[in-house]
C-alpha cells in the first residue's frame, strides 16, 4: 500500500494570501527612491555642473527670455490693407493722372504703378504681316505659309500669304486679326521722369482674435496731420505714407532701371506684439525687398498689356497698351504672445527633466571610458541571484536571495 503524502498544516494557504496581500498593499503605499553613490572625481564632477549649468542657461536664457516660452501665442492676424497713391507724371505727349496709371485703381495691397509704356495706336481687324518674334513667322514664297494655320504664341491666323514686313527687307507670312500687329509700329513712352515722387498712403489694421487686441498704422490725430507728414522711423513711424522712390530705393533697387524694365517690390508690414506690455509698445515694422528675380535672362521684369477701344466711322478701333512698371505687394504678418500658465509649467518640467542629462552624460563616461567602470558598474547595479527551494519539510517554501557585491568602495 502506497504511503499517503503528507498535508500541508492546517492555514498554511490562508498565511500565504495574508502574505501575498500585505506585499501587495506593502507596492501601494511604500515609496521607492532611486540609490545614490557620490563618486569623487574632480573632472567628471566639473563636467556633471558644466553639463547642468549649459542646459541651465539654456532654457533661461533662450527658451525663456529669447522666445518668451512663457507665453501663449497666435500667429497670422487678421489683417486689411487699404492703398492710396497721389501725383502726376507726364510723358513726350501728355500729362498722366492717377487714373490713368495706377491699375487697378481700387486701392487693394497688390497694384502696379505705369512707368513706361508701348502704345500700338489705331489698331483694327484686318490682314497684316505676322510679327518677326514668332517662331517660323519668316517667309521666303507662299508655300511657307500654310493657310488657316493658328500659333498660340501669334497675333492672328495664317492667310497662306507671303508679304513684306513692316520696315527692312524681310518677308512674313501673312494673318488675320488685330493690325498692325504690336513690334510694327508701337511707340515708347517713359513716364518715370516724376514717379520717385508719387506719394502711396499704406492704410493697416490687424487683429488677433484669441487676445481681443487690435491696432491699426496711422496715430488718430484730427490736426491734418497725414496731409503734410511723410513716413520716418523715428519721428514719424504713425505716418504711412511713402515715396514711390524710397520704397524703391530701401529695396536697393536703381529706380531708373526699375522704372524701364519693370518690377516687384514687397512692402512688409510686421507686427510682433508682446501683449504682456502696454499697448503703445505694439508698433509696425515695416521692411522693403524686392521680390522678382531679376537677374534670370527668361521673362525678367514685370509688364503688362491693355487696349482702349474706340467707334470710328462703325468699326471698332483700339489703341493697345504694353505698360511696364512696378508692382507694390504689401505683405502683412507678425504674431502676438501673452502669459499664459500652461505654457509656463510644460517647459519648467522640460527644464527640470533635461538638467537629468547631466547624470546621464557621466554614467556613460564612467561605465564606458574611466579605468575603474567595472567597479563603478558593480556599485551602481546590484545583482540579485534567486536560489532554488531548500527542503520538502512542512512550512512554506523557503526562498534565498543573494546580494552580490565583489568589491568595496574604497576601490572607487
Amino acid at each position: 500500500m502506497a504511503a499517503a503524502e503528507p498535508k500541508p498544516p492546517a492555514g498554511a494557504g490562508a498565511a500565504a494570501a495574508r502574505r501575498l496581500a500585505r506585499s501587495c498593499w506593502s507596492a501601494f503605499w511604500d515609496y521607492e527612491t532611486p540609490k545614490v553613490i557620490v563618486v569623487r572625481n574632480r573632472r567628471l564632477g566639473v563636467v556633471y555642473r558644466v553639463v547642468q549649468l549649459l542646459i541651465l542657461l539654456y532654457f533661461v536664457w533662450y527658451v525663456f527670455i529669447v522666445q518668451k516660452s512663457y507665453q501663449d501665442r497666435e500667429t497670422g492676424p487678421e489683417s486689411s490693407v487699404i492703398t492710396k497713391v497721389k501725383g502726376i507724371t507726364s510723358s513726350e505727349h501728355k500729362v498722366w493722372d492717377v487714373e490713368e496709371y495706377v491699375k487697378p485703381p481700387e486701392g487693394g495691397s497688390v497694384f502696379s504703378i505705369i512707368t513706361r509704356i508701348e502704345v500700338t495706336p489705331s489698331q483694327a481687324q484686318g490682314t497684316c504681316p505676322e510679327s518677326v518674334r514668332v517662331t517660323n513667322a519668316t517667309c521666303d514664297s507662299d508655300e511657307d505659309c500654310v493657310a488657316g494655320e493658328l500659333d498660340m504664341l501669334g497675333n492672328g491666323v495664317r492667310t497662306g500669304r507671303c508679304v513684306p514686313y513692316y520696315h527692312g527687307a524681310s518677308k512674313t507670312c501673312e494673318v488675320s486679326g488685330w493690325c498692325p500687329v504690336e513690334d510694327g509700329a508701337s511707340v515708347s513712352q517713359f513716364l518715370g521722369k516724376m514717379a520717385p515722387n508719387f506719394t502711396i498712403l499704406i492704410k493697416n489694421s490687424i487683429h488677433y482674435p484669441k487676445f481681443q487686441f487690435s491696432k491699426g498704422n496711422i496715430e488718430m490725430r484730427k490736426d491734418g496731420y497725414l496731409k503734410h507728414c511723410l513716413f520716418d522711423e523715428a519721428s514719424h513711424l504713425y505716418c504711412p505714407i511713402f515715396r514711390l522712390g524710397f520704397i524703391v530705393e530701401r529695396a536697393g533697387e536703381n529706380f531708373t532701371e526699375l522704372a524701364r524694365t519693370g518690377g516687384v517690390i514687397g512692402v512688409v508690414i510686421n507686427w510682433d506684439c508682446d501683449l504682456d506690455l502696454p499697448a503703445s509698445n505694439c508698433n509696425p515694422k515695416y521692411s522693403f525687398r524686392r521680390l522678382d528675380p531679376k537677374h534670370t535672362p527668361a521673362s525678367s521684369g514685370y509688364n503688362f498689356r491693355f487696349a482702349k477701344y474706340y467707334k470710328i466711322n462703325g468699326s471698332t478701333t483700339r489703341t493697345l497698351i504694353k505698360a511696364y512698371g512696378i508692382r507694390i505687394d504689401v505683405i502683412v504678418h507678425g504674431q502676438a504672445g501673452k502669459f499664459s500658465l500652461i505654457p509656463t509649467i510644460i517647459n519648467l518640467a522640460t527644464a527640470l527633466t533635461s538638467i537629468g542629462v547631466g547624470s546621464f552624460l557621466c554614467d556613460w563616461i564612467l561605465l564606458t571610458f574611466m579605468n575603474k567602470n567595472k567597479v563603478y558598474s558593480h556599485k551602481k547595479f546590484d545583482k540579485m541571484v534567486d536560489t532554488p527551494d531548500r527542503g520538502a519539510g512542512p512550512g512554506p517554501p523557503q526562498q534565498d536571495s543573494t546580494l552580490t557585491d565583489p568589491r568595496g568602495l574604497a576601490q572607487l
